[in-house]
């Protein structure tokens, strides 16, 4: 639950500066959402690899 909040918590930081810098996103919804797939699937490859390895 930690990790949860955590990443909340980043994630809302940076939204704050972006909003305070007006800055946009820098990757529409739809891309940022196949990105952060794209982070999970190699968290789990590693993962999958380190079980495999002695």
């Amino acid at each position: 639950m930690k990790a949860y909040l955590v990443s909340v918590a980043v994630g809302v930081l940076v939204g704050l500066i972006y909003g305070f810098l007006r800055v946009k996103s820098p990757a529409p919804p739809t891309v940022a959402l196949v990105g952060l797939f794209g982070m999970l699937a190699g968290e789990q490859l590693v993962a999958l690899v380190r079980s495999m390895l002695p």
